[in-house]
């Protein structure tokens, strides 16, 4: 079997948010950890290759989406797809644009499009700026992420720095005019030199005239849901066969472990609903992990009878992070705290949970190479672009969930379980 799409996500969420979504027109989905360091044998119609790679170097980001487009045209993919989050998660420097451009030269392209709007989820844009919520993204708790902070809503503005080459627009009005206006607007740009172009999208119906518009394009860039519409696109054209289901959820003891690492506004309401529920919780210090290490959360951990579903959490809010990081410095507050809960991921398999639920985009990058996971099968979604994953880990299968810190219900952690 040929690939005929190939993804590189840039955190491991949001690998899991793409191939959820892609997984819902029933076309087999395959999701890599890493750089498979084998050559491609018997590959998915959709592959998708999570990094882990949003905060990191640039030269590395680079470097490690140049590996994953060779293992993917080796798997023959033609058309290539870069994810990242839905909220543009970048720093001034990148990762979004150097890697987009890097990938643009290796396909041989002179244009891509930038559409990070995900309407289920609440992410639009409008004019080029973009919406969490009613929020424009510089108003919403995005402004205080503890490693992206994002202070400007405006995508083109956000987007030029990062990148050698003139930044467009298609706005609204134009996408509201259909597939031809969005590629008539597309050709002029391109004739004009304009090499990156933000593409609006406040709702659904937008996503599927952008996605046929730009189908054809050897790279497309943005979040999850603006590749939502592709796979029935192809199917309709020839390029992929039959539906198939998702995987089947295996049948798993009740043991299980939540760990949540995000930050994020909504992270910090599904905790409270999670405790408020009466599960045993115990909240993690990255100060007092720095000086002492994990072993006093694994020893709580150890004591706690896993079919309750436990949960260790570093979710806080923007104060505290803030206090932390002064203390530590913002890399070093964010790898204490990756560490313990990949730790505690690896005991909890080992004492028996194999349902494990992980907040946060770097967290569930630090528990799924700690856990040895290389590839996953895609389930049901428990939330819009949140599904549950099940892998072999350690000599058992287990389910995984990865969770992007704003995406979920209140209750996600219990809705999560219970869908299982």
């Amino acid at each position: 079997m040929t690939t005929v799409l190939g993804c590189i996500a840039d955190d491991f969420t949001g690998a899991t948010d793409l191939a959820g979504l892609l997984a819902r027109s029933g076309v087999p989905v395959s999701l890599r950890i890493g750089i498979p360091s084998e050559p491609p044998s018997d590959p998915a119609p959709f592959e998708v290759i999570a990094l882990k790679c949003r905060t990191a170097p640039v030269a590395q980001a680079v470097a490690d989406c140049r590996a994953a487009l060779d293992w993917l045209q080796s798997a023959g993919a033609e058309r290539i797809f870069w994810k990242y989050c839905s909220t543009f998660d970048s720093t001034a420097e990148g990762n979004i644009g150097p890697v987009a451009e890097a990938l643009m030269a290796d396909l041989g392209t002179s244009q891509t499009i930038y559409c990070p709007a995900f309407p289920e989820n609440g992410r639009a844009i409008f004019m080029g700026n973009l919406f969490v919520g009613r929020q424009p993204l510089a108003e919403s708790p995005m402004k205080d992420h503890p490693l992206t902070p994002m202070r400007d809503s405006n995508l083109m503005r956000l987007l030029a720095p990062q990148v050698t080459r003139p930044v467009g627009l298609v706005d609204r009005l134009t996408v509201a005019q259909g597939v031809e206006a969005v590629r008539a607007e597309l050709s002029r740009l391109s004739e004009a030199g304009v090499a990156h172009v933000v593409m609006d999208a406040v709702a659904n119906e937008d996503l599927y005239v952008i996605a046929e518009a730009c189908r054809d394009m050897p790279l497309m860039t943005g979040g999850s849901a603006v590749a939502m519409p592709l796979p029935a696109l192809y199917i309709a054209d020839g390029a992929l066969g039959g539906r198939s289901e998702a995987a089947a959820a295996p049948d798993l003891p009740q043991a299980a472990v939540v760990l949540s690492g995000s930050c994020s506004a909504m992270t910090n309401a599904q905790v409270s609903a999670y405790m408020a529920s009466g599960a045993p919780a115990l909240q993690l210090d990255p100060v007092e992990l720095a000086r002492t290490g994990p072993q006093a959360a694994l020893d709580w951990l150890a004591g706690q009878d896993l079919e309750r579903a436990p949960l260790l959490y570093a979710t806080a809010d923007p104060a505290s992070v803030r206090a932390a990081q002064e203390t530590l410095g913002r890399d070093r507050a964010g790898e204490v705290v990756e560490q313990a809960l990949a730790a505690c991921a690896v005991a909890a398999r080992d004492a028996g949970a194999r349902r494990i639920v992980v907040a946060g985009g770097e967290t569930s990058g630090a528990v799924t190479q700690a856990l040895g996971v290389t590839r996953l099968d895609i389930g049901k979604e428990i939330a819009p672009g949140v599904p549950w994953t099940f892998c072999d880990s350690g000599g058992h299968r287990i389910a995984l969930t990865l969770k992007s810190g704003n995406f979920g219900a209140e209750t996600f952690f219990a809705d999560a379980l219970a869908q299982l």
